[in-house]
């Protein structure tokens, strides 16, 4: 079998998940330090720093200042299940899934909450749901950026000022790497571990006046658990939405979250973050246009992620094996870079189609990535000449 010179340059930072994702450049522990450990959140210095997290989440991203913004528990999952179980229910929804974690969401909302007026828009991994059939009379769910797909809408125009229903949208790996329109948007979810880096297990909740008008005027069928109550007789409890949290967070994860968003300050904002992502999502786009072994999972250009960016072999002789094989191929590529330490986590999701998928988000340097590229040539090199041997 031949055997392949391995490239001269290694990435410096060979973390490349999709979630947790890489810490900002620079990163140490050592950013910690003004922790409020062995501390209450409920004390001055607690609430202070909460609060600081949501003023900075503020300036950074743009949100509107009549938008309430709150920290709650379970990452980006626990918050959307917040806003399902809180605010869906008055009116019918249309439900849009091109994508694992959108098709949870259809799951809860059809399954678990059993709304009987709920409307599935649905599409394979690699595509959008046809968005002018969205019927904004509904409340409507969707994800921003489909993060097992590397699928994105394009931009919030399909989304009309003039809606009656509620636009609710999990933007998790979207924010500080995309134009997230908020004005068209009544509730926005996010973690802190996709763009910015930031440790699991705390969520972003963003809502409109459009949706704290419905939290305090309709009370849902079913039983609320205390996690998701946002609202004390008919009031929205302004509390959460300043620092004061449902439950104890961890002062070592919004120290660190912090840090991330003061870091993100000294590259430019939000426009700095974007154009960060852009660069490193062009450097992969770039090598796969001149590669012709392999794909980007998102068929049209203006749909693909510049953070999750998912891709799809097709060489011939690995597109001829069945699916379990081609699965396989996939996997000896990650677990070769993986063996290099130069690429750690980068196989597909596991529920979708075989292949790669490489987090391009702002805490990337694009100088790793770049050196990445010659190791992904490597890699399937090598296992493709394997394959070869093994078909002699």
């Amino acid at each position: 079998m031949t055997d392949f010179a391995k490239p001269d340059m290694r990435p410096e930072n060979p973390r490349f998940s999709s979630g947790p994702c890489a810490k900002r450049p620079g990163w140490t522990p050592e950013a910690l330090n003004d922790a409020a450990v062995g501390r209450s959140h409920r004390a001055k210095i607690g609430k202070a720093k909460l609060k600081e997290a949501i003023d900075l989440t503020r300036e950074i991203l743009g949100v509107p200042a009549d938008y309430r913004i709150g920290i709650v528990p379970a990452s980006d999952t626990g918050a959307v299940e917040m806003a399902l179980w809180s605010l869906l229910g008055e009116r019918g929804v249309d439900m849009l899934a091109w994508e694992s974690f959108g098709s949870g969401w259809v799951t809860d909302v059809i399954k678990q909450l059993k709304l009987k007026d709920a409307r599935k828009l649905e599409a394979p991994y690699g595509q959008l749901p046809d968005l002018s059939q969205v019927n904004f009379d509904n409340d409507v769910v969707f994800t921003w950026n489909g993060t097992t797909s590397g699928v994105r809408v394009p931009n919030a125009d399909f989304i009309p000022d003039d809606r009656k229903g509620l636009a609710i949208c999990d933007a998790t790996s979207a924010v500080f790497a995309q134009d997230v329109d908020f004005a068209k948007l009544d509730v926005v979810t996010f973690s802190w571990q996709k763009v910015l880096g930031g440790e699991g297990g705390h969520g972003i909740l963003i809502l409109s006046p459009r949706a704290v008008a419905r939290l305090e005027t309709y009370t849902p069928a079913w039983p609320l658990p205390k996690i998701f109550r946002m609202t004390k007789g008919g009031k929205l409890i302004e509390g959460i939405f300043v620092g004061e949290t449902i439950n104890t967070p961890s002062m070592l994860c919004v120290e660190d979250y912090l840090d991330a968003l003061k870091w993100a300050k000294t590259v430019g904002g939000l426009k700095g973050l974007m154009e960060r992502a852009d660069a490193n999502a062009k450097v992969i786009f770039d090598f796969v246009d001149t590669h012709d072994w392999i794909e980007n999972l998102a068929e049209v250009a203006e749909t693909r992620s510049n953070t999750s960016v998912c891709l799809k072999i097709v060489d011939p002789a690995v597109q001829a094996l069945d699916a379990d094989a081609q699965a396989a191929f996939a996997k000896g590529i990650v677990s070769a870079l993986d063996k290099e330490g130069v690429a750690f986590d980068i196989g597909a999701y596991r529920d979708a189609p075989s292949g790669l998928r490489i987090w391009a988000g702002s805490t990337v340097e694009t100088a790793d990535m770049k050196a990445l590229m010659g190791w992904l040539e490597w890699a399937f090199e090598t296992e493709k000449a394997k394959l070869s041997a093994k078909a002699a």
